[in-house]
C-alpha cells in the first residue's frame, strides 16, 4: 500500500515538474546547473508551461485531501516560501466529495454512544458542507433547538498517519538532496502541520476553543459565536447552535439586505486586535469560509464565527512585544523595533543594535511613501520576519499565526471597503491597550487580580513581624559561619516583609479609588 501510494506521489510530482521546480531552487541558492539540465532533459511527455505555482497547486490537489491541507498550511509560511507560490496555494479550496449520510449516522451514534432518534427529532442526511477531515449535517435537538453537527471523517486517523509518514520521507529526501529545502525546514514544517492536523482531529478541543471564545465576547455587539451542545459533542462528533448568516463573501447580497460594509471592516480590525491583545486567544483560521455575517434580528450587521479547530494563543510577553513593535512601526522609531527583537532574547546576543536598526528601516521605510491606506500591516510583519531570518532571529509559532491571520483580516476588510485604513482604526487601539498596561487603570487591574492572593498573606504579617523582632531581641548563641547565614536569611526576610507591607498598601490605595 504503501509502496503504491509512494509511486502515486512520484508520477504526480513528474507529471508536474515538481522536480524541476526544487531543482530550480537549488540552482539559484547553490549556482549549479547540473541537476536542473538533468530534470530539463526529463521533461519527456510533458508540458511544464504553467508557472510553477500553479503547477505546485493542481499537483497537491491531485494527491487529495491531505495533501491539499498540506498546501493550505504552506499558504500561511510568507516568511519561508516565495510570494508566487504562497499566493497560488492560498488558492487551495477544501471541499472534497461528501462520505455517505448513512455512515455519517454510524460515526455519530458511536461517538455519542446514543442512537440518532434518541438525541434529534430531524436529521439532514444530506450534508450541507464537506472538507477533508469531516463533514457538517443540520439537525433539530428533541428540545426544539436547530443545530449543526460536525462529524469526523471515518478513519481519517489513518489516512492522516499514513499521509503524515509519506510527507516525512519526501521531507528527509529533499533536505538530503537539496540545500534550499534545508533552507525552507521541510521537517520542521511538516511536524508543525501534524500538530495543526491533529488538534483540528479532536472536536472536543474545538468546542472548547469555541465556548472560549464565545465567552471572551460574551457582551460584545461585534461577534457572535456560536453555543456549544456539551451533551452532544464527542471526540468525533461536535454539536452546536445553527447560525444563520450571509457568507462573508457574498458582498452583493449583503448590501442588497443592508449591511453597512464600511462599519463591518472597522468591526474586523477590532475583533482581530480585542483577541489579540486584550484576550491573547485568536481565531487563527479567518478565512471566508468560516464567517457569516447576521443580516436580520440581534446578530443583524454583526460578524459570526465559525470553525474553530486552529486557535492562537499569546503570553503576556508576546502581546507586549507585538504592541510595542506596532507602535514602534507608526512611529517609524526603527532603532525602537531593532532593540525590541534583542531585548526580547529572539536575537542573538552578539547582535548589533545599529545594523539590525539598518536592516529594519530598509524593510519598513518603503511601505511609508504609500499613502497609508495602501500599506498592509500584515507584509510589514511578514517582511520584518523575513529581515530577522538574516540575524538567526527564531520566529515563534504564534507569530506566524499571527501574521497569517492579520492578513486574512486585511484582505477581508480591503475587500468589505477598498478605502480602508487599517492603521489609523489600529493605531488608537493599540495606545489605549498601552495606557492600560502601563498607566494606574493597568496597576488598578493587576493589584484587583492579585488581591485574593495578597489578602491571604496579609494576616500573616503581624506575626513575621514579631517572631523576626523577636530573633533580633534574642539572637540564639551560633558560630561566626553560622552567624553570616543567620543575618543574611533575617535580611531577606526582611526585605519579604517590607514587599508585602508595601503591596498591601497599594491595595489599600485601589480600594479606596474603586470608593
Amino acid at each position: 500500500m504503501r509502496l503504491t501510494r509512494l509511486v502515486r506521489i512520484g508520477f504526480v510530482a513528474w507529471r508536474y515538474g515538481l522536480d524541476e521546480i526544487a531543482a530550480s531552487g537549488a540552482a539559484a541558492t547553490t549556482g549549479s546547473q547540473g541537476l536542473l539540465r538533468l530534470t530539463r532533459w526529463l521533461r519527456l511527455g510533458r508540458k511544464l508551461k504553467a508557472p510553477r505555482g500553479q503547477r505546485l497547486r493542481e499537483a497537491l490537489e491531485s494527491l487529495g485531501p491531505i495533501f491539499v491541507k498540506f498546501g493550505q498550511v504552506l499558504s500561511t509560511r510568507r516568511d519561508l516560501l516565495p510570494p508566487d507560490i504562497v499566493d497560488e496555494l492560498s488558492l487551495l479550496q477544501d471541499k472534497v466529495p461528501p462520505f455517505d449520510g448513512q455512515r455519517a449516522v454510524a460515526e455519530i451514534e458511536r461517538g455519542l454512544g446514543k442512537r440518532i432518534e434518541t438525541v434529534f427529532d430531524e436529521f439532514d442526511i444530506v450534508p450541507i458542507a464537506s472538507a477533508s477531515i469531516a463533514q457538517v449535517h443540520l439537525a433539530r435537538l428533541r428540545s426544539g433547538r436547530e443545530v449543526a453537527v460536525k462529524v469526523l471523517r471515518p478513519d481519517i486517523d489513518a489516512t492522516i498517519d499514513h499521509d503524515l509518514e509519506l510527507l516525512r520521507t519526501a521531507g528527509a529526501f529533499l533536505v538530503r538532496v537539496s540545500p534550499d529545502a534545508r533552507r525552507l525546514r521541510p521537517l520542521e514544517v511538516i511536524a508543525e502541520f501534524d500538530k495543526y492536523l491533529h488538534d483540528e482531529l479532536d472536536l472536543v478541543r474545538e468546542a472548547a476553543n469555541a465556548a472560549q471564545l464565545r465567552r471572551n465576547f460574551a457582551d460584545s455587539t461585534l461577534l457572535r459565536v456560536p453555543e456549544m451542545y456539551w451533551d452532544y459533542c464527542a471526540t468525533n462528533v461536535l454539536t452546536m447552535e445553527r447560525m444563520h448568516g450571509i457568507p462573508i463573501g457574498q458582498i452583493e447580497r449583503m448590501r442588497a439586505a443592508g449591511i453597512d460594509l464600511k462599519k463591518l471592516s472597522r468591526d474586523g480590525v477590532e475583533i482581530f486586535f480585542t483577541q489579540v491583545f486584550q484576550h491573547g486567544f485568536f481565531h487563527a483560521d479567518m478565512h471566508p469560509g468560516n464567517i457569516l455575517v447576521g443580516e436580520s434580528g440581534e446578530s443583524f450587521n454583526q460578524y459570526i464565527a465559525l470553525d474553530f479547530g486552529i486557535i492562537g494563543t499569546l503570553s503576556e510577553f508576546d502581546k507586549d512585544y507585538l504592541a510595542q513593535n506596532f507602535l514602534a512601526f507608526f512611529r517609524r522609531d526603527y532603532h525602537r523595533v531593532a532593540w525590541l527583537h534583542i531585548e526580547s532574547g529572539w536575537a542573538p546576543p552578539g547582535t548589533r543594535v545599529e545594523e539590525l536598526e539598518g536592516a529594519v528601516r530598509a524593510c519598513c521605510e518603503p511601505f511609508f511613501d504609500r499613502p497609508l491606506r495602501e500599506i498592509s500591516l500584515g507584509q510589514v510583519l511578514l517582511r520584518l520576519f523575513q529581515t530577522s531570518r538574516r540575524f538567526n532571529v527564531e520566529i515563534q509559532p504564534q507569530l506566524v499565526l499571527l501574521q497569517k491571520t492579520l492578513l486574512n483580516i486585511e484582505g477581508l476588510g480591503r475587500q468589505l471597503d477598498p478605502d480602508l485604513d487599517l492603521w489609523v482604526t489600529a493605531k488608537p487601539f493599540l495606545e489605549r491597550w498601552m495606557k492600560r498596561q502601563i498607566g494606574l487603570a493597568g496597576l488598578r487591574e493587576r493589584l484587583e487580580r492579585e488581591a485574593p492572593q495578597w489578602a491571604k498573606l496579609a494576616p500573616e504579617i503581624p506575626r513575621l513581624a514579631h517572631a523576626a523582632l523577636a530573633r533580633l531581641a534574642h539572637p540564639p548563641a551560633t558560630t561566626p559561619e553560622s552567624q553570616l547565614l543567620q543575618q543574611l536569611i533575617d535580611e531577606q526576610r526582611r526585605t519579604q516583609f517590607w514587599i508585602k507591607v508595601f503591596v498591601v498598601a497599594l491595595i489599600a490605595l485601589g480600594a479606596l479609588n474603586f470608593v
